[in-house]
């Protein structure tokens, strides 16, 4: 069966199950960016050798990186394939730190022209070449290609070989993010699926018992519901990998991983929950571990369902911002390690804009707002209109114990300016079902977004993503759309971001969500541990340098 796009979620909510936990100390803008518990320390001489075992929820589904739509999925693939381009930390702007020695962009921005490094290889040591780049490009053009990346390839009209060394990416429109974000998928080999039918390939046995990438470490077992391990691939373009072998465990939940890295079972586990950062600090001497954090490219946000009468008028949506208290949110139930979010954009990001109207805590201003709006109180106290109680379901997935205490907090605060709130826990597969495209069984959502390098909200809030794509609330603005479509064609960077910036204000105003907080991913691993960087968007980040200690 062909993965469409709204599985998509997947990804972004899977991977921000993982980013539950925020930080314990205040930071400021500038040194965000520095985060990661990086110290300095004496240079040490790597030394090859080891096996490492990475703990994750769930299991994969396939690894292509044109097809597959799940956070454990992505984190294995970034073992296995690369792409032409990966996103600095500082960032997430695009550099050509991966199988692209150099990227060329025309004055008119319509055409990109790459060079690939010398030496690349696939794992079975076949060459990686022009024709590969040519290849994979292809498949998203093609009319038959349905996998979920299809909307990062409309603007791209063609791709063609110059020389085994060279591409031409040829655009029928200006598209800011098609360095950042179009040029990052992970290359297939040509040699292995050129001769497999477009509309067969999402389910070749390629993506789930022989992927063959050119990246650090290949394929060795995946055992379904239990691991998937990979091994060093002596002939990586930037030198063989220092660590032998790579295991990644699933779990079911968050405790299990916690019970896992406790008995060493596991070597390292990423996006650790804020509430069990204590009980990792109380044993990670004892058991030789330490701790790196820094702050998530997510935001976790309240939405109602457009769809749904109450939620369609702005004021009513301005008067629950003002009802919700997101410093309890922050303090109570992230232990005061976050952020309040204003903006559905990262403080990480070089877009970012934070000069936005922000709505703070004012249950009376809240009611007064409500009551202008012709809800007034019943004989229960919950709020009516035209004989229509201010009543919804609120509905999050199981297993993240801090989505579920945000439901349980909001139903007390949004009850004391009258509106009644039912919780509702679903299975994280019955909630995606729920949110998607054609299903939209849902009243309103805590969910978050985990983003990507390039700060294009498009996806979220334009009108085209309602039916198909990630818009699943079914906000549509007009003005919106058009500021969103006119901020892709604007090549200049400072210029683009001021494009951007006026369009988070537009969101802060119009609220299509409200923006609860920013957190921080805390990440377990061995004290011997080296070579590791934190990456906010990749905890698979230069995975070749990793070495252990001895």
């Amino acid at each position: 069966m062909k993965k469409p796009a709204w599985l998509l979620l997947g990804i972004m909510l899977f991977l921000s199950l993982l980013f539950s936990g925020c930080m314990e100390k205040k930071t400021t803008t500038d040194d965000r960016a520095s985060q990661g518990g990086e110290t300095l320390t004496e240079q040490k001489d790597p030394e090859d050798g080891g096996d490492l075992i990475i703990g994750s929820i769930g299991s994969p589904i396939l690894f292509n990186p044109l097809y597959s739509s799940d956070g454990v999925s992505a984190d294995i693939q970034d073992f296995l394939f690369e792409g032409l381009v990966g996103s600095n930390k500082k960032d997430f702007g695009p550099n050509t730190e991966k199988l692209a020695a150099s990227v060329k962009e025309s004055e008119d921005g319509l055409t990109y022209t790459v060079k690939l490094k010398e030496g690349i290889k696939f794992h079975d040591g076949e060459p990686l070449t022009a024709d590969d780049v040519v290849f994979t490009y292809r498949i998203p053009l093609n009319d038959d290609y349905d996998g979920p990346r299809k909307s990062y390839f409309e603007a791209l009209e063609s791709v063609e070989k110059i020389d085994d060394r060279t591409i031409k990416f040829h655009l029928n429109k200006v598209d800011a993010q098609f360095h950042s974000i179009g040029l990052s998928f992970g290359i297939l080999p040509e040699h292995i699926l050129k001769d497999v039918p477009i509309h067969e390939l999402a389910e070749h046995e390629f993506n789930t018992k022989k992927p063959i990438g050119s990246g650090p470490f290949k394929f060795v077992e995946w055992k379904d519901g239990e691991f998937v391990k990979v091994e060093a691939f002596e002939d990586y373009y930037q030198g063989r990998p220092h660590l032998d072998t790579i295991t990644v465990k699933f779990a079911t939940d968050t405790n299990a991983l916690l019970t896992q890295l406790q008995n060493r079972d596991i070597d390292f586990y990423a996006g650790i929950p804020a509430s069990d950062i204590e009980t990792v600090k109380s044993f990670q001497d004892k058991i030789g571990i330490k701790l790196k954090e820094g702050l998530a490219p997510s935001y976790t946000f309240f939405a109602g369902n457009m769809r749904n009468e109450l939620f369609k008028d702005k004021e009513v949506r301005q008067a629950i911002n003002h009802a919700i208290d997101r410093e309890a949110i922050v303090n109570e139930i992230l232990e005061g390690h976050g952020e309040v979010a204003h903006v559905p954009e990262s403080p990480l990001s070089w877009a970012y804009h934070d000069d936005v109207p922000k709505f703070t805590y004012d249950p009376g201003k809240a009611k007064r707002i409500l009551a202008d709006a012709g809800w007034k109180p019943g004989k229960d106290g919950i709020l009516k209109k035209d004989g229509k109680r201010f009543s919804f379901e609120l509905k999050t997935n199981l297993g993240s114990q801090v989505r579920e205490d945000v439901v349980v907090l909001l139903q007390e605060q949004l009850k004391k300016v009258g509106i009644e709130v039912k919780p509702v826990f679903v299975e994280y597969s019955t909630f995606t079902n729920d949110v998607k495209p054609g299903v939209w069984n849902f009243d309103a959502v805590i969910f978050a977004w985990l983003l990507g390098t390039d700060p294009d909200p498009s996806i979220f809030f334009h009108s085209k993503e309602i039916e198909k794509g990630l818009n699943f609330i079914g906000y549509s603005n007009p003005e919106l759309d058009r500021l969103l479509e006119q901020q892709l064609k604007e090549r200049d960077r400072e210029k683009r971001k001021k494009l951007l910036g006026n369009i988070q204000v537009k969101l802060a105003e119009d609220l299509p969500y409200t923006l609860l907080f920013y957190p921080t991913e805390y990440r377990a691993m061995p004290a011997e541990l080296e070579g590791y960087e934190f990456h906010p968007l990749h905890k698979i980040y230069k995975p070749h340098k990793w070495w252990l200690s001895k």
